[in-house]
């Protein structure tokens, strides 16, 4: 992920990017697939940056991954030395912008969306102790990760004064980074119980994450 100046860098300069895949470019919205149903979505407050304001939206699946999201699992399983089993789309972060450009005084707008995806390589697993070691890393720095998450890219969500869930987009079963800020994003609770349930059935190959999806399976609304 990058720093709110970053992103505001690439939505004026880049027009498109993201953490994983490029799911959107600046100024334009993606058109959703035929059968493409409404995202659980999360509006999280207007952030200052550089040059104005950015506020972020998080749109969550999981859906099958569409085919550039699969082919770069490909590479990336390659080059690791494991197969690829599956791929999962977890969710998209748009960000919009509103400000003034430095050099032309005018209002603009902006915005990115960040397609957000898992290669389910067959990595080896952790063995429990590794594994409980790095959950304790997770845990021993959850404050100040969600602090330094909010202030790059909105308030944390909560629900019912307790914070959301931070999802490790790479498993720490299988050898994922406890605190990398590429790592991790806020996962509204009920997704996130989806999504572990969803991640063994990647890992071992079986449908749905085994074969591609279509390019906008959802809607805005």
């Amino acid at each position: 992920m990058k720093s709110a100046k970053e992103v505001l860098l690439l939505m004026l300069l880049a027009g498109c990017g993201s953490t994983n895949g490029a799911s959107g470019s600046l100024g334009t919205k993606p058109t959703p697939s035929i059968g493409a149903k409404p995202a659980t979505k999360k509006e999280l407050p207007w952030l200052m940056v550089p040059g104005g304001r950015m506020k972020t939206t998080l749109f969550y699946g999981p859906w099958q991954c569409r085919e550039e999201f699969m082919n770069g699992c490909q590479v990336e399983c390659a080059s690791t030395g494991y197969p690829l089993m599956g791929c999962i789309w977890l969710a998209d972060l748009k960000f919009d912008w509103e400000g003034r450009l430095l050099l032309l005084p005018v209002p603009v707008e902006g915005g990115s969306r960040y397609g957000i995806y898992h290669c389910c390589c067959k990595f080896p697993t952790l063995t429990k102790v590794e594994n409980d070691a790095a959950r304790q890393s997770w845990k021993n720095a959850m404050k100040s990760f969600r602090k330094n998450w909010s202030e790059r890219f909105g308030e944390w969500p909560m629900e019912r004064g307790k914070s959301w869930p931070g999802h490790h987009i790479w498993d720490l079963w299988h050898g994922g980074a406890p605190v990398d800020p590429n790592n991790v994003f806020p996962a509204q609770p009920d997704v996130h119980e989806v999504y572990n349930e969803q991640y063994p059935v990647c890992y071992e190959g079986k449908a749905p994450w085994n074969t591609v999806g279509v390019d906008r399976p959802y809607t805005d609304n």
